[in-house]
This record gives structure tokens, sequence and C-alpha cells, in this order.
């Protein structure tokens, strides 16, 4: 099964659905009903392990949209077994007539430490793309290698499955290895518009070194959007966004170094004695106050984001693609409250740019 070609006005825009921390799972359908009717080209699912379990959310996405591509953005390649990664993209390829990209990640150290898993490295994600490839194409597999050892490996001979496969980070390394490999990139939010440029860059090169058409690889941009928000919204949105993603032990680290920041700010942000006594994730716990104190500890650089009115939100959209990037992925909004972006972003979009383009992401 080839995936079919489906077209909406934005293609080159996607959204978060259900953004950051959620208890309300159900939200999911009438975000992407709305994200539909708006004109955007696809959706995306960032797995939490509480009630943001990608296959159920994707399922339900599909089943209440006719048009919206709908990805994981992303999962982890070692919380299921291959097989059962496999099946998920087949059955929601299917469910939504090719309407699913499978996203995929290294994930998180410490929460493989926590969970008694392994660490992935690309050596991981190599093989993990070459068995979803070969199972959807209906071959018989044995796997010996990182990834485990699978002795017999099928799913059925009449797979003919053309299932996007995408990467999602944002280190120069990684970025080598997805453009050397994957169908597109999801970069990371807060990437500020020169880190923008050298993330495309080196997608490019990877892909090039490999032999590959080196814009055949799509790069999306993804976008923290707060448009005409108040200061609650803006400090939910923004700031505990950004504050959750520094928390994380190396990732931090990661963040800091792609965008050329001072490591010492990271330090101090740590150190403080709100953050680091903390009892979860910022953006799962934190209270007004306590963001309005965080607000102060974090460089008005560290924020790079699409705040304001929507002329200034639907400009910042466009300064992604003056950067290189092939598509934006709306973060932090939800579709009724990024619609007005749309209605801004219409005027000054370069339609000739995407008159080929359809919703698939790559």
């Amino acid at each position: 099964m080839t995936t079919a070609s489906h077209l909406s006005e934005f293609p080159e825009l996607g959204f978060y659905t259900l953004p950051g921390h959620t208890e309300n799972p159900a939200d999911i359908l009438s975000e992407v009903r709305q994200a539909e009717a708006l004109g955007l080209g696809s959706a995306w699912i960032s797995e939490r392990f509480d009630v943001k379990e990608v296959a159920a959310l994707a399922g339900a996405a599909g089943a209440v949209t006719n048009k919206l591509f709908i990805g994981s953005g992303a999962t982890n390649i070692n919380s299921r077994h291959p097989m059962l990664t496999a099946t998920m993209a087949t059955t929601l390829h299917r469910l939504t007539q090719g309407r699913f990209a499978l996203g995929v990640a290294r994930g998180v150290g410490i929460r493989y430490d926590l969970m008694g898993m392994e660490k992935m490295t690309n050596a991981h994600l190599a093989e993990f793309a070459g068995l979803m490839r070969q199972l959807w194409q209906g071959e018989r597999v044995s796997h010996n290698g990182k990834l485990g050892h699978f002795p017999y490996l099928h799913m059925s001979k009449w797979m003919n499955e053309d299932i996007p496969l995408m990467f999602v980070g944002f280190g120069p390394k990684s970025l080598k290895f997805a453009g050397s490999l994957f169908d597109g990139v999801i970069l990371h939010t807060f990437l500020s518009d020169d880190a923008l440029k050298r993330a495309v860059a080196h997608v490019r090169e990877g892909a090039e070194a490999a032999g590959r058409d080196p814009y055949s690889v799509k790069v999306w941009s993804v976008m923290a959007t707060a448009c005409d928000a108040d200061e609650a919204t803006y400090l939910k949105y923004i700031v505990a966004r950004m504050a959750t993603y520094l928390q994380a032990p190396h990732y931090g680290e990661l963040l800091v170094n792609t965008n050329g920041w001072d490591l010492a700010v990271l330090e101090r942000f740590r150190a403080d004695e709100v953050v680091s006594a903390m009892p979860g994730g910022i953006d799962s716990v934190a209270t007004i106050d306590q963001l309005k104190h965080i607000r102060t500890l974090l460089p008005e650089s560290w924020l790079p984001a699409a705040v304001g009115s929507p002329k200034v939100c639907a400009q910042r959209f466009q300064d992604q693609f003056n950067a290189g990037a092939d598509g934006v992925i709306i973060h932090a909004s939800t579709p009724s409250e990024f619609a007005p972006v749309l209605d801004a972003y219409r005027v000054i979009r370069d339609t000739a740019r995407f008159a080929d383009r359809t919703n698939r992401p790559c």
C-alpha cells in the first residue's frame, strides 16, 4: 500500500497536539478536528509515560480526520518490541489510508536509567530503521545486532507500506546521521534562527555524504507559540516548557551547546533553590509564582519563540523558512489559540514555494 496524496491549505505547517503535560487525552479529538478545518497539514504526538501513549492517540486522531497526517513525534525505539512498533505503524498507516508517519527518537538517558532500559545509540537507530523498512515490505528477517537477537521476524508477504520514517533530535552528530538515513527530521523547540540554520546544514551534509539528495530529507522546525497571550499563559507555554527541558541532565546541556549559549547560566538555573527543589517536571508541577521567579533566571535570548500579535507570530513562522526549514510545527498552543496567526500567515505565505507540497511530511 502506498501513501495516498492528501492536501490541505498549509501542508508546510503542523502542530503538536496535547502539548506538554495533559490529564485529558480526549482533548486530542477536538484539537485535530480544528487543525484540519484550519488547513494544517499534520498533527504530531509527543509520547509521555502517563496518558499520552502514541498508538492509542494516533488511532483516535486518525479516526476523526480525513486529510491531516498523524505522526509520532516521537516514540522511543526500544519501549516496544520491533514487531510491535512495525505493526503499530502499518495498522495506523492503513487505518488512516496512508496518513501516518513514524517519528522516533533516541530518548532521554536519565529516563532509561530509571526504567532499567539500555541507552540507544545511532547504531541502534540504524538497525531499527532497516528492520522497519524490511518488515514494511513484507520481507522475512533474521537479525542479530545492537538492537537485539531476533531469529525470525515477518509480518506478511502482501505488505508494501510506504510509511515516512522521521528522526526527532537536534545534536550535530545526530542530525548528520539522520540526514544519511531518515526521510525527515523534526528539530527541537527553542532553537535560535542561527542554530536552525546550522541544524539544516548538518542534515543536508549527512544526506549528501551518504549519496542522497540533500533536499530530499525534509527538516521541520518546532516553534513554541503564544499569540496575544497574557502573563500566566506565557509563563506556562514558554517559560515552563523551556525550564523543563533545562532540568534534564545532559539534555539541557545539549540544548544550550546547540544554541551556543553559556553553560554557566544553566548551572545557576539548576542551582537555584526553587528549581532544585521542584518535585517533578516544571511544566507539570510549578505554580505561577514559581514560574515568575524562574522567568528571571532565563535570558531573553534563551526563549526564541513566536510571541505577540498574530502578525508578529506569523513572521516568526516565516523566519523559520528563511533559515532553511522545510516545515514548521507549532508547539505549546492549541488550534483555537493559534488560529489568528494562520490568518496573518496567509498574507505573507510564499505560495509558489509550497505549490507542489502535500500533507506528507517528507
